[in-house]
């Protein structure tokens, strides 16, 4: 008579498990565990789910942070004035915290600072600032796109003829917002095709930076026949590098940037 390997309730032999493969290491459950879920020490609230707040407070956060910059841009939060989270949060129909964090976060770019008891007050930027940050983007910029005109084909700048359109329409709209998103878009297509990734990151945060307002620019600042002009130098720019002209490209380029310091 064979001998089964599990027991019965009536034998009261302990039932016991296939043993491992050869090579297979086999991981212990935990208890209460769920597959496909992380443990934690700590039991989830009861009826929801852990990570969703989280991954809702993040992405309110977020868009919060992206209109704060456009209004940054667009010169609806203006140098020198001091904002409240409570207040923002009324505007954007939020509570004060996602507010809060955004700020924070455009503390840490530099964008506001931290006024205790009363909120963030926006950096005061002048005209010498804005030539610095220009002065810097060029260092950075231009040679790397000297040396993009020099190995990438013409087709593959051809691909990027749409984001320099883009950006044309952009300006042609006259919201400085709206072109300050296509126009870092543009130039940050541009910069990625050197494979560099922090190259991308830094040259981003100084390109946001450089489209700040000045104290006492006000949404005109920069006029829409100003931003045409700027977004025109885009298309002549990819002219050039189609054609790999880099005399031109190298022209074109100290333009756009000699440009964007004197924009103030």
């Amino acid at each position: 008579m064979k001998q089964g390997t599990q027991g019965s309730a009536g034998t009261g032999t302990p039932r016991t498990r296939p043993a491992a493969a050869a090579g297979e290491t086999r991981v212990p459950r935990q208890a209460g565990a769920v597959r496909g879920e992380h443990t934690h020490s700590e039991p989830p609230a009861p009826g929801a789910a852990r990570s969703r707040p989280v991954v809702q407070r993040a992405s309110v956060r977020g868009q919060i942070l992206d209109a704060l910059r456009a209004a940054l841009v667009a010169g609806d939060l203006r140098p020198g004035e001091v904002y409240s989270a409570p207040v923002l949060g009324e505007r954007f129909g939020v509570s004060a915290t996602p507010v809060r964090e955004a700020m924070q976060q455009l503390a840490l770019e530099g964008a506001v600072e931290v006024v205790p008891n009363r909120g963030f007050r926006v950096v005061e930027r002048g005209a010498r600032e804005l030539a610095e940050l220009a002065e810097v983007r060029a260092l950075i910029e231009v040679p790397v796109l000297l040396r993009l005109a020099r190995t990438v084909p013409a087709e593959r700048w051809a691909q990027l003829r749409p984001l320099a359109e883009a950006t044309v329409r952009a300006a042609s709209s006259g919201c400085r917002a709206t072109y300050a998103e296509s126009d870092r878009g543009f130039h940050r297509a541009v910069l990625s095709l050197a494979g560099n990734s922090q190259l991308v990151q830094v040259a981003e945060d100084l390109h946001r930076r450089a489209q700040w307002p000045l104290v006492g620019g006000g949404p005109g600042l920069r006029g829409r026949a100003d931003l045409v002009a700027d977004a025109h130098e885009h298309t002549a720019l990819l002219d050039a590098l189609i054609a790999r002209d880099l005399e031109v490209v190298r022209a074109l380029a100290g333009e756009h940037f000699a440009g964007a310091a004197g924009a103030g």
